[in-house]
C-alpha cells in the first residue's frame, strides 16, 4: 500500500444536503449558554470580489428546518452588505471532531431591519470531514468575559427574531 493510498483512507468524508441531527440540534435556538463559545466562519464574496470571512456564535444562527440556516448579521458589516441581495455564502466550523463546510444559497429575509439584517439560507452541499490519525478538538472559540447575560440575552432576542422572520418567510 502506499503513502498516498493510506491518506486516502484516513480521510473520511461525508456529503450531505440536510443537516445531521446533531448539528440542527446545535443550530435549534435553545440552550444558548451551552453553546457559548462555538464559532462559524461565514465566508462572503464583496463586490471587488474578495473574500471576506465573519465570525459568527450560535446566537446568530438558527435551523428552522433540515434544509436551512437563517442568519442575524448586523446591517452595516461587511457580510451583511455582501449578502443583501441575495447570493452565495460558505460557513466552516469544527464540530463533532469534524470539520465542516457548507455551501449555502443566501436570500435575505424579509421584514427585517432595524438592529439586524437576517437571511436565510438554504443548503446547496454540506461535507464534514474527518482523519482517522486525528481528532479535532476545536476550531475558532472564546469566552464570553464581563457581559456574560448581556449577550446571552440579545442573542435570545436575535434568535427569536429570526424564528419570527423564518416563519413569516414564503415556502415555510
Amino acid at each position: 500500500m502506499t503513502a498516498s493510498t493510506d491518506r486516502e483512507r484516513a480521510l473520511e468524508q461525508d456529503v450531505f444536503d440536510e443537516w445531521p441531527p446533531a448539528l440542527r440540534a446545535a443550530f435549534d435556538g435553545t440552550s444558548l449558554e451551552t453553546k457559548i463559545g462555538f464559532t462559524a466562519s461565514l465566508i462572503t464574496r464583496d463586490a471587488n470580489g474578495h473574500l471576506r470571512t465573519s465570525l459568527l456564535g450560535v446566537g446568530e444562527l438558527y435551523a428552522p428546518d433540515s434544509r436551512t440556516l437563517c442568519l442575524a448579521l448586523w446591517p452595516h458589516s461587511r457580510a451583511a452588505r455582501a449578502l443583501s441581495g441575495g447570493g452565495r455564502a460558505a460557513l466552516t466550523f469544527v464540530f463533532d471532531d469534524a470539520f465542516y463546510q457548507v455551501q449555502l444559497d443566501i436570500e435575505p429575509l424579509p421584514g427585517t431591519g432595524g438592529d439586524l439584517a437576517c437571511f436565510t439560507g438554504s443548503i446547496d452541499t454540506g461535507e464534514a470531514q474527518r482523519v482517522r490519525y486525528a481528532r479535532l478538538t476545536g476550531g475558532i472559540t472564546f469566552d464570553l468575559e464581563g457581559e456574560r447575560e448581556t449577550v446571552l440575552d440579545r442573542w435570545k432576542q436575535q434568535i427569536e427574531h429570526l424564528k419570527k422572520t423564518a416563519g413569516a418567510s414564503p415556502g415555510r
